[in-house]
Order: structure tokens, then sequence, then C-alpha cells
């Protein structure tokens, strides 16, 4: 099956690219540009630094020590999408392997001389879920037999030592690996590796062991700390170890370390990380909107992450952290036109940005850039839009549950679906039953939609007499199931309520304590001002029900607010000023992921009340 996590248990099944075609809409256009404009722009970048040229032996090396895993990635990305351009790309990397199986542009003569930083085992943890995506989507050929003998290599230098990488990625890939070719080699290494990390394996660094996860074992962790791609990489390993082993001790603590993280750690658009020095997670409600890091890798990790401990407990709330982090930190991460990309995602920027054509030699700032010197973030999201389809609907003792409302073809068993909606801006869902059948079929109701309705319209039948009207009935977030079995033209009806809502932070998040932010759905608003528009300095919203306006499909919104007149003085402080100081306007309000594609702005989403 055609899937980038396919456990052997689980309390759901994954559907993947062969059971589940994304059709026109929100995400069916994304993973359509993606796929004729991204990967191809990824590509252009990487030969045009050089990175690919490493490959072919050319000198001075160029780029990072890790760049070898951004080709991987965006080979992965082409096996997924089916990429006419794969066997070529995978013959350059093939000319590059060792006879033993090493296979690294940088370290070659050094091997294994820096655990730290060298990231040698992560650059094959990337090469072996390009190799996994491309056994799955097409069948074993050149790639796949690189990435047997890279992983052959791996368990031979690493099975019997204490040793481990810096950042996380091989102990899932090896377990995906494992998955795909029942070589239970592969899984008891990535069980070692998981199993070393933190006793410590690893020396100090100034950041502290914490940065790479080897401060504490990991079934002694009580949250995700560190550098946040690494956390949630090396705890998506856990969650597939845990699964493949039956080791349910250590499923529940990765559950519990999600729990805390979640509730403590995570940023209103679903991103992580408030630390800038060191990519980091910051301490409990350390949660800062202006210098709000959320990586875009680390969104992708956390759909990752969430994705797999869905499948293994059967759990709507992991799919509603997916949903939350898809739209507001996947989709904002690259631009309308797919050729330029955030690798941070704050919740608030203060002075445009300047525009750049080329290559943005820092992480921060407030524009898309089309490349990056580390520029994990576009091959990441090249490969995750490419797959985006597995993360779509699982199957349940023969039924099918439908994680992400989008527009699809869905089969699975005896069940053939049709999913038609114009959500996340439109709330009403419409699941037509293709062909005859049976099977439960479920959909997931998103927590916020504490109003939903659920419908189930039987198809007409020349030789029965006309149905009444549906039932219409109330359900609560989680799982709605409607039994069958089914006819050829039978539907289900669900509806989302989708009115703006204000939502306030808690009051132990000292930076946003007297604010507000909008929500429409599953989609976080901002407020953002380019060029003339009114500046957002010293804006203070009014609480009031949020006025809609739509155009070419999409919804913005409109609130009232006060820009304060403020002073020239000699010192920035006095006493307490009324609200009705200052001037009286419309704030405009748009969707998060949008923002940034009209040119250099300011930005905000949490937005002053008091």
């Amino acid at each position: 099956m055609a899937n980038p996590v396919l456990p052997s248990s689980g309390v759901l099944a994954p559907l993947g690219l062969d059971s589940v075609r994304v059709l026109p809409g929100f995400w069916g256009d994304r993973i359509a540009l993606n796929n004729e404009v991204t990967i191809a722009h990824c590509q252009e970048w990487e030969e045009r630094e050089g990175w690919i040229g490493n490959f072919r032996g050319e000198r001075p090396r160029r780029g990072r020590e890790f760049s070898d895993s951004e080709i991987y990635k965006l080979l992965e990305a082409m096996a997924w999408a089916d990429h006419p351009g794969l066997p070529a790309l995978a013959e350059i990397v093939a000319r590059a392997q060792e006879g033993d199986g090493y296979l690294n542009t940088r370290w070659s003569g050094s091997r294994y001389t820096d655990f730290e930083w060298g990231h040698e085992l992560y650059c094959y943890g990337h090469l072996i879920q390009a190799g996994v995506a491309r056994l799955r989507r097409h069948g074993e050929d050149q790639l796949t037999e690189v990435v047997t003998r890279a992983a052959d290599h791996v368990c031979r230098r690493f099975m019997d030592t204490n040793e481990t990488c810096g950042h996380p990625v091989i102990e899932m890939a090896l377990v995906e690996l494992y998955r795909a070719t029942g070589t239970e080699r592969y899984l008891e290494m990535a069980r070692r590796f998981v199993e070393r990390r933190g006793l410590p394996a690893l020396a100090d660094i100034p950041f502290g062991r914490g940065y790479y996860q080897d401060d504490v074992p990991v079934r002694q962790a009580q949250v995700f700390r560190g550098h946040v791609v690494r956390a949630l990489y090396l705890a998506s390993g856990v969650v597939d170890v845990a699964v493949e082993t039956g080791d349910q001790e250590l499923l529940k603590a990765v559950e519990s370390q999600w729990e805390r993280t979640v509730a403590r750690r995570t940023h209103l658009t679903g991103g992580m990380g408030s630390r800038h020095a060191d990519e980091s997670y910051g301490e409990d409600y350390e949660l800062p909107p202006d210098r709000a890091y959320n990586e875009t890798c680390a969104g992708i990790a956390s759909i990752m992450l969430a994705h797999r401990l869905l499948l293994a407990t059967g759990d709507a709330r992991y799919a509603d952290l997916a949903e939350r982090t898809m739209y507001n930190v996947l989709a904002t991460g690259v631009a309308l036109d797919g050729k330029s990309f955030f690798y941070v995602n704050p919740l608030h920027v203060r002075v445009p940005a300047t525009p750049l054509d080329g290559v943005n030699h820092a992480a921060e700032g407030g524009l898309r850039s089309p490349w990056f010197d580390v520029s994990c973030c576009p091959n990441n999201i090249a490969r995750t839009l490419a797959s985006l389809p597995a993360y779509v609907a699982a199957a349940k003792d023969g039924g099918v549950l439908i994680h992400h409302l989008t527009p699809a073809e869905i089969r699975s068993g005896r069940l053939a679906l049709r999913v038609e909606t114009g959500y996340p801006w439109q709330g009403s869902v419409s699941v037509r039953v293709l062909e005859d059948g049976a099977g439960r079929i479920g959909l997931r109701v998103p927590a916020w939609a504490t109003e939903a309705t659920l419908a189930h319209v039987p198809a007409s039948s020349p030789d029965a007499p006309l149905p009444e009207g549906p039932v219409v009935r109330p359900v609560d977030p989680g799982y709605a199931y409607v039994e069958g079995p089914w006819r050829a033209g039978d539907e289900i009806r669900l509806e989302l309520p989708m009115r703006p809502r204000w939502t306030v932070p808690d009051r132990r998040i000292d930076a946003l304590r007297g604010s507000a932010a909008v929500e429409r759905g599953p989609l976080v608003y901002c407020a953002e001002s380019v060029a003339d528009e009114p500046p957002l300095a010293g804006v203070t919203a009014q609480v009031e029900p949020p006025v809609e306006h739509e155009a070419d499909g999409v919804v913005e919104l409109e609130v009232g607010a006060r820009l304060a007149s403020g002073s020239n003085g000699s010192w920035p402080y006095g006493p307490a000023r009324t609200p009705e100081d200052g001037t009286e306007v419309r704030l405009r309000l748009v969707p998060y992921h949008r923002w940034g594609n009209r040119g250099p702005a300011t930005m905000r989403v949490w937005l002053p009340t008091i």
C-alpha cells in the first residue's frame, strides 16, 4: 500500500494513495501545485546550489553537512508524486554509494567522527524514507537497492555499539523499512537507537543534552523539550517502535508527553517552538507571539506524530491537532504560487521584511523566500503534500473513518465513497456512496464544532415509496458514525457551524494576557497591513461578532478597532488611558495561511483588547 506510515497493528489501518484520491479543493489544489511546481522548484535550486553536484563528486563540496538529506526528501516527494525525474536523480545518488553501503558526500573519508552535529544517521533516515516511498509506490528498483544497502550498513556498524545520532529520524525510517520488507534487524536497530538515547549517548553541548533529547531516557521524559524537530521526529520513531514491539508502556510515555506539550507549549496555530537561538521549545506557557519560532518543519513533524498516535489509539484529538497544524502551519509555509516558503512562522511581525529573489541566509524574516541556506522546509513541504492523501482516511472493522474533510474519492473493502465539500470555507460535507456495499462510515467532527448535525439520506428507489425527509441529529465532537449496509446513491450530510469565534489565551501565558484572536472553522485569522494600509502598532480590537466578506471563495473577516494616537514624549510610560483613546478603524482579518502573499507586511494574530 502506498503509504508513508503503515503499522502492522493499531486501532486504525491507514488508507494510502492507492485508496484515496484527493479532488480539487483546498488540499487538492495544493497537492497539484506541489507536484507540478514545487517539486521542480526544489530540484532546480538544489542543482543551482550544488547540492546535487556533491553526489557527482564536484568540488569544492557545497552546502551544509546535512545537505544530502534535502536530496533524499526531494526523492521521497518524487516517489509519492510518481514524478518522472526520479530515476535520473536516483542514478546520480547511486553512483556516490561506497562498496559497503556507506553514503555521505560530506563525511566520506572521516566517517562517524561527529555524532552530535555530523547528521550521518539523520541523512540515512531520509534516504530510507525515500526508498520506502519508492518501494510502496513503484516497486524495487535502483533507489530501493541503494536504500537496502545503506540500511544494512547501518545495522552492521551500530547494532552492538552505544552510539546514536544528534538528530533523530533514523528510528522511524528503519521501522518503516522493516514494515515494508519484513527484515527484523531493521526494527531491532531502531529499538536500540531509541533505548540508547538519554543514557546519555552523546556528548554535552552548550545548549545542554536536552537539545537533542539525550538528557533522560525516553520512558522517563515528562514533556517534549529541546530542539523541536528533533523531539518530534524522535517521538514519531518511538511510537513506531512501541507499536511494532507491542510496548504499551513506551506508547503511553509518548502520549503523556504529547498531552503536556499540547496543553502548555503549543501555539494557537498548532506550531511548536518559542526560542530562536536553539530552535527549541520554551518552558511551560512560554509562548510569545512575536518571537514564536514555529519552524515549518516542526509543524510537519507534529502532523507526522499526531497521525501515528491517531492510528495507534483511534483518539480524534490527534486528528484535531493535525488538522489545526495542516491549515495553519503546513499551508502557511508555502506561497500561493508554490515557489517561496516560510522557515519560521511568528504570530506577530512588527516590521515589513525586505523581499528576496535568491537565497535567504537567515531563517528569520516576515516574507517567504525562494530558498534558504538550510532548506529543509521546502523539501519537507514537498514530500508532505505529495503524500497527503494517505492522511485523509483509515479503515476500521470493515468500515471507513474520514479524518480530514476534503473533496476525495475513497475506496476500502466494500465501500466506495465520494466526499464533496467547500471546507474550510463552508461547513457542509457530503459523503455519497458510489456502489452497493457494507461497513460503518465515520466522519470526524472537529473539537470546535459543538453544534454540528448529521443526516443520513437514503437513495431513492423506483420500487419504493418516496422517503420522508432525512432525520437530522446533533453530533458531538469526535467521530460520528452511520451504519450500513449501503446502496449506491446513499448520502451522509454533515453540517458544521462556521461562525467566527473569539479565542482567549490561558492567563498563565504572560505574553498574551489582555489579548484575543479570531478563528473560523479550522482557520486562525490575523490582521495584516501592507503598503498604505493602517499600521498595526497600537491597535486595540473590539470583541464583537466579526463581519464576513467572501471574495473568490475566500472568507475574510472585519472587526472594529482603535489605533492609539500615542505621544512623542521622552518617556513611553504614564497614567492609564481610557479604552476610548485613539482613532476608530475597521480592521481586516485574513486567514493566517494567506498572509504575506501581497508583499512585505506587518501582521499580528493576537489582538490587544484592553
